[in-house]
Formats: C-alpha cells, sequence, structure tokens
C-alpha cells in the first residue's frame, strides 16, 4: 500500500511511533493491517521515495519513546526491515538509524533481520553512513554485528589497528592513506592518524565531501553529542558559562 503525502492515516501512524503510543500502533495496525507494511510518500513526491513506519521509527532525531518496541510490534505485524526509500538514493531504516546514532533501534532492526551491507544510501553502506555521520556506537555495532570493514577510512576511523595494517599493505589508491587520516582525526583515532601519517598520508588534507582539515574534524562533536546538545538547547537549558551574566 502506497499512502500520498498527508494521508491521514499516515499522518496518525507516524504520530503514534514518533509518540512512542505502543497501544495506538497497535490499535492503528489491528484496524488496518497494511499500515504495517505502507509506503508513505515524502512532501518531494514519488521521485523523492517514500518511508515505511519503520523508517518513522528511526527517523531523525532518533532516540523515540519506545523506538526499539515500536519496531518489534511493526515487525510482528508484517514489516520488511530491508525495505528501502526507493528515489534516487534508496535507505533502509538500518541507515536511518545509523545515521542518528540511535543504537537501541539498530539493534532491533538487525535483530529483526536488517541486512548489514545494504549499498545506496546517502553515503553508501550502513556503516558507511554510521562513520561518515560520526555515529561511532552504530559503528562499532555493525561491525561487532558482522559487517565488513574493507575500506581504510573505515578501519583508521574506528581504530582497528591490524585491519588497517592489512588494508594499507594491499596497496591503497591515491588519496585514501590521506581519506583515512582525516577520518582517523575525526573518531579521535590517534594510533590510527599516526600511523597513517608514517605511511605519507596528508596532515592538512581537504575532504571535498567535508568542510576542514584533520585538525578541525579531531575537534567537532559526534552526532550524539550534537544531538543531546541540540535537545538541551531546545528545552532552554543554559551553559554555566552565562551564568552570573546580567543583561541591561
Amino acid at each position: 500500500m502506497t499512502l500520498p503525502h498527508g494521508d491521514p492515516s499516515a499522518l496518525e501512524v507516524i504520530s503514534a511511533i514518533h509518540a512512542g503510543d505502543l497501544d495506538a500502533v497497535r490499535r492503528l495496525i489491528a484496524d488496518r493491517p497494511q499500515l504495517a507494511t505502507a509506503r508513505m510518500i515524502g512532501r518531494k513526491g514519488v521521485e523523492g521515495g517514500w518511508r515505511t513506519p519503520l523508517h518513522a521509527a528511526a527517523d531523525w532525531p532518533g532516540y523515540f519513546p519506545n523506538a526499539p518496541m515500536t519496531i518489534q510490534v511493526l515487525v510482528e505485524a508484517g514489516a520488511d526491515p530491508n525495505d528501502d526509500t526507493g528515489g534516487e538514493r534508496p535507505e533502509t531504516p538500518l541507515h536511518w538509524a545509523a545515521s542518528t546514532d540511535d543504537v537501541e533501534v539498530a539493534a532491533a532492526l538487525i535483530d529483526a533481520g536488517a541486512d548489514l551491507e545494504t549499498p545506496g544510501g546517502s553515503i553508501g553502506t550502513q556503516l558507511d553512513n554510521a562513520i561518515g555521520y560520526t555515529c561511532w556506537h552504530v559503528a562499532r555495532l555493525l561491525v561487532g554485528r558482522g559487517a565488513r570493514v574493507e575500506k581504510i577510512w573505515h578501519a583508521a576511523a574506528l581504530g582497528l589497528l591490524d585491519r588497517l595494517e592489512e588494508l594499507v599493505a594491499a596497496g591503497p589508491e591515491a588519496g585514501e592513506l590521506s581519506k583515512g587520516f582525516w577520518h582517523a582525526c575525526s573518531g579521535a583515532q590517534r594510533r590510527a592518524a599516526e600511523y597513517l601519517l608514517a605511511q605519507g598520508a596528508d596532515l592538512n588534507w581537504v575532504p571535498d565531501y567535508a568542510e576542514g582539515t584533520p585538525l578541525d574534524a579531531a575537534g567537532g562533536d559526534g552526532t550524539r553529542r550534537e544531538n543531546v546538545i541540540t535537545w538541551l538547547r531546545d528545552l532552554g537549558a543554559r551553559s554555566s558559562a552565562g551564568a552570573g551574566q546580567q543583561t541591561d
């Protein structure tokens, strides 16, 4: 079943999922079983793809109440954890969880049978997304559950030194050492960074898909940390740096 953008049923099920209202999710699916597997068109139309209820549970910014349980409810009702979003860069729900660093949701999807190495996402595979968006918890979960580390920048970002040495020994293409060095710095993996620098990586290499040098990357916040900071600010939390300051 495909639902157009703004369809009331789609809006209702997404609202229930994001609120963590498991009873409402169960009721909606009981009343209309096709909702569990529905493809809900986004505001960009068919060309921009769709999302399923499982995607809604893994959507940005992640960490919706009861999301891991919601995934179990949806899968038991027939939802496919490997259904993708269509469009130019199709992504599975696990791609989305890998882009928010919601490790509990990612684990629930993997437990439900999600494939670990589906290509075609905004960066590539789920591991590509996780590392590219500095989602270290999900990246380590993916590797721990069996995702293959076949790229220098993967091994460098996660500090997998033995694997990194194997990949370098295989003869990397031009620029791969510097790319790995950049991601090692992004992941705060000093030993991996030192190794790659000794192998000839460029100390100040800047990728064409991100901003900043390796030093800039080392000073950035990970996705999970940025998520918490944004959440606190939205709640009106204040920094102690501003305590005691008075305004006229």
